[in-house]
């Protein structure tokens, strides 16, 4: 059970008196602090669908004792590990700024769209020094604590909680000088019963990428849940769940969009229960058309939690099975060449445990990157499913 410390006050995470303080608190922008080591961790108070919750700081999760339920594993297991610092600085209060590898103006009515290609994700020539539109989807994602699940949470994250958990997210970050917050829209779920409240709640929050003139215009960022892609007279047609109006999309750019994410559309198409989520940079025209300019996607599984293969979606099958918290690992800018933690225990006793999936033909600069990370990481215990091998080993 978590204590934690708010002015000169000591209280256990359960007690009546303690969620009765949080929604003053959370008004007058307390800090709790975790009592889990000493000196005390600075947390912040969320609120997210009218209720109140203490999260970790940015990146604070190895701060605290592993014993604590808001520790978690090193981010140098992940793609996150090089953008700390660089892409991703996080400042005194927990304000995080990043640095953005894509474009969020439009110079010209008739400009050509564009898809971040091979080599502006993966290992490239500035993975470090910026997010790529990819990375920044899993940044929202693993900041919105998305990435985590145990079992006691079968049932209770639908889209309306993604949506919540992202915009919470946004709103501790800062990107070209402006909030985040200010920047993403994600659709709310739809309910009949308040259509009209909804649509000027969404006509408020797409002001931003509306076309008033000439010149550059300033672009948005969406993050949705795919519903399905139709051909048009000229591109093709996004449709998005909980949005009344599709984004379009031009015949070249789509033509690569479904050549660069061909894993993930096929993924999508071979289970009926995955989702297919897109974050793309868009505007809307005089017209009231709303059009992308670049995009990327990512498939989740029926609980919400990213995979990129059929053998990573067992593994997460049958983890979500388990009470104890898992965490998957995300690549962030890094090349499907290039090791990551699949996944991570935190709550493992006597230590946590980093599971990894190695591919079939994975090279032998691979296993030597693979071999490093373990190394560097002796406090951790490592799983290691060998694809080529056969089946998954059993569970620690």
């Amino acid at each position: 059970m978590r204590r934690f410390l708010i002015g000169d006050r000591s209280f256990e995470e359960d007690s009546v008196e303690f969620h009765a303080l949080l929604p003053r608190a959370y008004e007058r922008e307390l800090r709790p602090h975790c009592r889990c080591k000493e000196p005390a961790i600075p947390m912040y108070i969320a609120r997210l669908d009218g209720q109140y919750f203490v999260k970790r700081m940015p990146l604070s999760g190895r701060d605290h004792d592993p014993a604590c339920s808001s520790y978690e594993p090193p981010y140098e297991l992940s793609g996150l590990g090089p953008l700390i610092g660089n892409a991703i600085q996080i400042d005194a209060n927990g304000r995080t700024a990043l640095k953005l590898d894509f474009s969020m103006t439009k110079r010209s009515p008739r400009a050509a769209s564009s898809l971040p290609t091979e080599s502006s994700e993966p290992a490239i020539r500035n993975e470090t020094k910026k997010l790529s539109l990819r990375a920044m989807l899993h940044y929202l994602w693993e900041m919105g604590e998305l990435t985590e699940w145990r079992s006691t949470w079968t049932g209770k994250r639908g889209w309306g909680r993604v949506r919540a958990s992202l915009m919470n997210a946004a709103s501790q970050m800062t990107a070209r000088g402006a909030h985040l917050s200010d920047l993403l829209f994600v659709p709310e779920v739809f309910h009949l019963d308040d259509k009209e409240g909804i649509a000027a709640r969404r006509s408020a929050a797409l002001a931003g990428a509306q076309a008033s003139g000439t010149g550059p215009r300033t672009l948005m960022i969406a993050v949705a849940e795919v519903k399905e892609f139709t051909a048009a007279r000229q591109g093709h047609r996004i449709t998005l769940r909980h949005l009344p109006f599709p984004f379009m999309i031009e015949e070249g750019p789509w033509k690569r969009l479904d050549a660069r994410y061909e894993t993930e559309l096929e993924l999508w198409r071979s289970n009926e229960e995955c989702h297919l989520i897109l974050i793309a940079t868009f505007g809307i025209s005089v017209s009231g058309v709303a059009a992308v300019e670049e995009v990327a996607m990512m498939v989740v599984n029926e609980d919400w939690v990213p995979f990129e293969s059929v053998h990573e979606r067992h593994l997460l099958e049958r983890l979500a099975r388990l009470r104890r918290k898992s965490v998957k690992g995300l690549r962030f800018n890094l090349s499907r060449d290039q090791p990551i933690v699949s996944v991570t225990l935190p709550e493992q006793r006597p230590s946590p445990v980093a599971l990894f999936i190695v591919p079939p033909g994975a090279s032998e600069s691979y296993e030597r990157a693979l071999t490093e990370m373990i190394e560097a990481r002796a406090e951790m215990t490592p799983w290691v499913w060998r694809v080529a091998e056969g089946e998954m080993p059993k569970l620690p």
